[in-house]
């Protein structure tokens, strides 16, 4: 443990900021007792101490980047997702918006570095630095991809025509495993709501329902995002108002049409790193001579 304030030590002496021991024990008014490395001991409250890696992490913390402000001043792109870009939005529902920014490459050269990630300024606002995006696009993450297929596009700028214009090269098999394997272990926990609660969470059950209806990525490299003609039936589910047999049948049904999907999909096995690498590298040239949000 290390001291943050200094403190009179049992020899009369006192016992330095700064100063590292271990806590020997707790005194009836809550103090920890701290024996140094000399064998001195002295008093301190909880707050008065610190793990000696966070202390030291501390010393050397710097301001971090204010993430609303990159949000606000470096934004390329931004959505509406969920239940609004699908068509399946209730009096209730909320505006979900999600947005990519560029963080100013010079950003990256300091010891602390701008956050992958922003939730808000605003409410329901959620925004991925433009690196982190591509990683999770990459990957295929459902969320992500949702957003620039999204047809409610609240803010773009050339920069953020260009990633879209990139949206096949994220594309690959990797859909497959992403959709299928995440709606697969989202039922297995559902399951278990059933039998603690006796009824799963019904939003979330028709929103694994639709992540399944996404073969159309595999077949036609296109997520479409309108509900269309499944509208009805995904909000009955929503409602309470299937059956869960009948929920997990179909869901079984839509499972082995992606199985089929997959046999026929027109995706490469891999996406086209290498473009999405090239373009990055653009990005991060480019913003150290013009503001990235113009």
């Amino acid at each position: 443990m290390v001291i943050r304030v200094a403190a009179p030590d049992d020899h009369g002496g006192t016992a330095q900021r700064g100063a590292t021991g271990r806590v020997a024990g707790i005194t009836p008014d809550g103090r920890y007792t701290v024996r140094l490395a000399d064998g001195r001991e002295t008093l301190a409250r909880r707050d008065e101490l610190s793990l000696r890696t966070a202390y030291q992490d501390e010393a050397i913390e710097l301001d971090q980047p204010d993430g609303h402000r990159l949000v606000l001043e470096h934004t390329i792109y931004a959505a509406v997702i969920g239940s609004r870009a699908y068509g399946l939005q209730i009096e209730t529902s909320d505006t979900d918006s999600r947005g990519v920014y560029v963080a100013p490459t010079e950003s990256f050269w300091s010891l602390a570095k701008p956050p992958t990630h922003v939730d808000g300024p605003e409410e329901e606002w959620f925004s991925w630095e433009v690196e982190r995006f591509c990683e999770l696009a990459l990957k295929a993450n459902p969320n992500v991809l949702e957003v620039i297929h999204s047809p409610l596009v609240v803010q773009q700028t050339p920069l953020g025509e260009e990633m879209l214009e990139l949206r096949g090269a994220f594309l690959s098999q990797l859909v497959y495993q992403t959709y299928s394997g995440y709606v697969l272990s989202q039922f297995k926990k559902l399951e278990t709501d059933i039998r603690r609660d006796g009824a799963p969470k019904w939003k979330h059950v028709m929103h694994l329902i639709w992540l399944l209806l996404a073969r159309t990525l595999l077949l036609e490299a296109k997520l479409v995002v309108d509900a269309g003609p499944y509208r009805d039936r995904l909000l009955a589910i929503r409602r309470g108002d299937v059956p869960w047999a009948e929920v997990e049948q179909w869901r079984l049904t839509l499972h082995e049409e992606l199985d089929k999907a997959l046999q026929r999909t027109v995706l490469p096995a891999t996406p086209d790193v290498a473009r999405i690498d090239a373009w990055l590298r653009s990005v991060r040239k480019r913003s150290l001579a013009t503001p990235t949000s113009s």
